[in-house]
């Protein structure tokens, strides 16, 4: 059934859910979990400001790094395989949802799992939704999890 799980990680409460669904998942399977961790280097594109840009990536990406460990340990204590990656966005028209579908593209993944905030209206419409965007565009089934009691804002 779901062999390749991609589960989409940026360290939140959201997303530590959405790992958890996906070691159980992998778990009854027999799948492989995919964790991805993706560093966002859109905004440095265009970035003018006081800080160095390549500090800012270095933090993100160990940000990244404790993340991936987090879930290399959870799949670990699940006795499910793992292959976490991070992957970076490469353009300035690259957001965090095409680099999420380009990567479950790569590694043919079965199954995106991805926690979601569960914004709505004039939130939703400002911030966006990186969910909203790799359900709408992904070629295999996509799993939103929300926070167990999160209320719409």
């Amino acid at each position: 059934m779901y062999q390749h799980i991609l589960v989409a990680l940026d360290g939140s409460d959201f997303s530590k859910r959405a790992l958890k669904e996906a070691v159980s998942l992998a778990a009854l399977t027999k799948g492989v979990v995919h964790p991805v961790y993706v560093v966002d280097k859109t905004p440095l594109f265009s970035y003018a400001g006081y800080y160095d840009p390549l500090a800012l990536v270095e933090a993100m990406r160990k940000d990244g790094q404790s993340v991936l460990e987090e879930a290399e340990q959870a799949c670990v204590d699940a006795e499910v395989p793992c292959r976490a990656e991070m992957v970076e966005s490469e353009s300035l028209s690259d957001d965090v949802a095409s680099t999420v579908l380009r990567h479950a593209e790569q590694i043919h993944a079965d199954l995106l799992v991805l926690g979601t905030h569960g914004r709505r209206g004039v939130r939703r419409l400002v911030i966006g939704s990186v969910a909203e965007r790799v359900l709408r565009f992904s070629r295999c089934p996509v799993l939103l999890l929300r926070e167990p009691g999160a209320h719409d804002e």
